[in-house]
């Protein structure tokens, strides 16, 4: 295989694994020894084993950090700061792309960045969706909600009021209080429960209708 052909099979994909370039391959040796020279010669970056992307200027999309973390360990979903942040729930910049689901708790560097990844019991892996996420490109992505619930699970002491007061939740980006009840009730956590009350007062503050609750 030349690099002409592999940009031609691989242009468009964010990013792309070797069974695809192995499928019906007279040579897999060949296509595998091959991949190693491009990887070495900086044409194709290597996420992890078996996983791969074009460098620029060969790729004609950018692969979006929610793509390449749902590749990086398949059966997780992008969610906590990455998510608020993205929808514009909190306002700061989050250089680390987190995922959390029933995977294997890790950190990967990548030449792509830095990806996070966070293991749930089954009992919480619920409350995401695959939407787009930029032009073609598609990942599974937490709710709003989800994400907020998946952090303060994840977090020691979260269920504090100076934490949620910390995150500076925006009070222009609704969070919708009857999901966010159900997601703690669903995942069977009392601390989730009381972070809960904390948000809905913490963002009547913000607004200027503080209500006792």
């Amino acid at each position: 295989m030349k690099l002409k052909e592999l940009v031609e099979i691989v242009g468009e994909l964010p990013v792309f694994e070797t069974g695809l370039l192995l499928a019906g391959s007279e040579r897999p040796e060949h296509v595998i020894r091959q991949l190693s020279r491009w990887v070495a010669g900086g044409q194709v970056i290597q996420l992890r084993r078996g996983l791969y992307m074009l460098a620029p200027p060969l790729r004609k999309i950018n692969p979006h950090p929610f793509v390449i973390a749902n590749h990086l360990e398949p059966g997780s979903y992008v969610s906590c700061e990455s998510v608020l942040a993205y929808r514009g729930l909190i306002p700061e910049y989050v250089p680390v792309t987190k995922s959390v689901g029933p995977v294997r708790s890790r950190r990967r560097k990548t030449l792509a960045g830095m990806f996070e990844f966070h293991h749930l019991k089954s009992a919480c892996v619920f409350g995401y969706q695959k939407e787009e996420i930029a032009h073609g490109q598609s990942a599974f992505v937490a709710t709003s909600e989800k994400a907020l619930v998946d952090l303060i699970y994840l977090t020691p002491a979260s269920d504090d009021k100076a934490f949620i007061r910390e995150l500076r939740l925006s009070p222009d980006e609704p969070l919708d209080n009857e999901r966010l009840f159900e997601y703690a009730e669903q995942c069977k956590s009392p601390k989730l429960l009381r972070a809960v009350k904390i948000i809905k007062q913490v963002v009547f503050e913000k607004k200027g209708e503080y209500r006792e609750i």
